[in-house]
């Protein structure tokens, strides 16, 4: 299990699933959101899509997630993958911080990310 008792990054995908109402979403964060951790490109990116009337509800979700920093050697290892996965920097810097935690990636992105790489990958639905 990934630093502070944790095993899944939440990447803003699923996030932005559950609030668009997609069940599978909904569950897994339900099942698993004990275990689960944002990063805080996730934290950003799911606020995008709020306004200042409906970010209340965003926060007092995203506030219940432990929201994991980009850290120097976190940037270092996203660099890395990005020049070597051809990632745009928002899915290497998710995957640097994932396995820099030792934390498998949970997301329906499997155009970016494949399981069986790195980082640990999960697909728990599809849409």
């Amino acid at each position: 299990m990934g630093s502070l008792g944790l095993k899944y990054l939440l990447d803003s995908v699923v996030l932005i699933d559950h609030f668009n109402g997609i069940e599978a979403a909904t569950a897994f964060i339900a099942e698993h959101g004990s275990q689960c951790a944002i990063s805080v490109i996730t934290r950003a990116e799911v606020l995008v899509g709020f306004t200042g009337e409906t970010e209340p509800l965003a926060l007092e979700l995203l506030n219940v997630f432990a929201a994991l920093p980009v850290t120097a050697e976190v940037a270092d290892l996203a660099a890395a993958l990005r020049r070597t996965q051809r990632w745009k920097l928002p899915d290497a810097l998710q995957a640097a911080i994932a396995t820099h935690h030792g934390l498998t990636l949970v997301t329906r992105n499997t155009r970016d990310f494949s399981t069986g790489g790195t980082p640990d990958v999960l697909v728990p639905y599809r849409v």
